[in-house]
C-alpha cells in the first residue's frame, strides 16, 4: 500500500475525469486499486505498478494545474508512455505556430516523436519518418502542408503515393486512368477531407493548389514552391525513391513516410524507403525520425498487434526482406537522427 497527497492547486474533478473515469481507466490497466480522499490518494498492488499510477497521477494532476482539461486518450497516452520507462516525464505537447484547426480541432502531437517529427518539418526541407501504422506519420505531415499553403509559405500541395497492390490483385480496373489509379490514392483522400471542408477541399483540387498523383507521374517535373509529401514510400523502388527525391525545387519541402515492415513490393525489387538511411547520410538539411508502437495512436489494440507481429516475425527462421529487414523498424521512441549533426545512424 502507498499513501500520497497530491500538491495544492489540482483541479480533482479534472484529474479522476466524469464518475472517477480516468483513475478506473489507470486501475484497469495497472492492475491497482484506489481510493481518493480529497487530495490523498491510496494505492493497492504491485509495488511496480503502485508506483507507476503515482507517476502517471503526479503528472498528470500538474497539467490540471495549468488549466489543461484532461481526456481519455491523454490517460491512455499516459499509460502507454511509461510501459517501458516507468518514470518517464510527461507533458502535454502543443504545436507551434503552425497549428492548423481542423474539422475535429487543432491537430497536436501527442508523443515525444510526434513533437520531434513537426520540429524537423519546420527546420529542414526534407524529413524522412519511418515508422509503423498509426503513428501520424502521414497526418501531421499534412497538417503542417495544408498550414504551411494557408500561411502562404508554398503554393501548392503535392501528395503521392505509389501505385503498388497489397496484396491484392486488382486486375485491369475499369475507366479512365484517373479511375483506375484512384484507388491507390483513397487513402490520401480520406485524410484530406478528415481535415477539412470537402468543399473547400475539392475547390483546392480543382485549382491545383492541392494535387494527388501517383509517384510515377513525379517524373520529368520540378516542384518549385510547393510542400510534398510521398506517402507509403517503402513501396517505392530505388530508382523511384531517387526520382522523387531529384524533382524539389525552389522554396520546397519534401516528407517521405513509411513502414518498413509492410512492402508490397516483389521480391526481386528493393525498397528505396529501406536504403534512405545509408544513402542520405552526411547532407546538410536532411532530418530523420524514427517512431515505434509506443507513438501508435489509433485504438490501443493497433500498438498489440503490431507488438504481436514483431514478435511472431523476429522468431522466424530466416527473416524475408519484407519482414523487419532493417534494425530502423524498431527504433525506440525519441530515437530521431538529424544527418546534419553527427552524420550517424540511430542508436539500435
Amino acid at each position: 500500500m502507498r499513501k500520497f497527497k497530491l500538491r495544492e492547486g489540482v483541479d480533482l474533478a479534472n484529474l479522476f475525469g466524469p464518475h472517477d473515469l480516468h483513475l478506473k481507466m489507470i486501475e484497469g490497466e495497472l492492475q491497482v486499486r484506489m481510493a481518493a480522499r480529497g487530495d490523498e490518494i491510496t494505492l493497492h498492488g504491485q509495488p511496480e505498478s503502485v508506483l507507476r499510477a503515482e507517476h502517471i497521477l503526479r503528472e498528470l494532476a500538474d497539467w490540471t494545474r495549468t488549466y489543461y482539461e484532461l481526456k481519455p486518450d491523454d490517460i491512455s497516452r499516459a499509460i502507454l508512455a511509461t510501459e517501458e520507462k516507468p518514470d518517464t516525464p510527461l507533458k502535454p505537447y502543443t504545436v507551434s505556430a503552425s497549428a492548423l484547426p481542423t474539422k475535429k480541432g487543432t491537430v497536436n502531437p501527442k508523443t515525444p516523436n510526434q513533437q520531434a517529427y513537426l520540429e524537423a518539418i519546420n527546420q529542414s526541407d526534407l524529413v524522412i519518418a519511418i515508422g509503423p501504422a498509426g503513428t501520424g506519420k502521414t497526418y501531421l505531415a499534412m497538417a503542417m502542408a495544408l498550414a504551411a499553403l494557408t500561411h502562404k509559405q508554398v503554393s501548392r500541395i503535392i501528395l503521392a503515393r505509389p501505385a503498388v497492390e497489397a496484396g491484392e490483385h486488382l486486375g485491369f480496373l475499369p475507366g479512365d486512368l484517373f479511375a483506375k489509379v484512384h484507388p491507390y490514392l483513397r487513402p490520401l483522400y480520406d485524410a484530406l477531407y478528415n481535415m477539412m471542408d470537402i468543399d473547400r477541399a475539392n475547390r483546392l483540387l480543382e485549382r491545383g493548389e492541392i494535387e494527388i498523383a501517383p509517384l510515377a507521374f513525379m517524373r520529368g517535373r520540378t516542384l518549385d514552391d510547393a510542400f510534398v509529401i510521398l506517402d507509403e514510400a517503402q513501396n517505392a523502388t530505388t530508382e523511384q525513391m531517387k526520382m522523387f527525391l531529384t524533382r524539389l525545387g525552389l522554396n520546397s519541402k519534401a516528407i517521405v513516410t513509411g513502414d518498413i515492415t509492410q512492402i508490397d513490393l516483389p521480391d526481386s525489387q528493393k525498397s528505396g524507403l529501406a536504403q534512405i538511411a545509408d544513402i542520405l547520410l552526411n547532407i546538410d538539411g536532411i532530418q530523420f525520425v524514427y517512431f515505434s508502437e509506443q507513438d501508435v495512436v489509433r485504438h490501443r489494440l493497433v500498438k498489440e498487434i503490431i507488438k504481436a507481429y514483431d514478435r511472431f516475425e523476429h522468431q522466424l527462421p530466416n527473416n524475408s526482406p519484407h519482414n523487419i529487414s532493417s534494425d530502423h523498424s524498431t527504433a525506440s521512441p525519441g530515437n530521431h537522427s538529424k544527418s546534419d549533426t553527427n552524420g550517424q545512424r540511430p542508436t539500435r
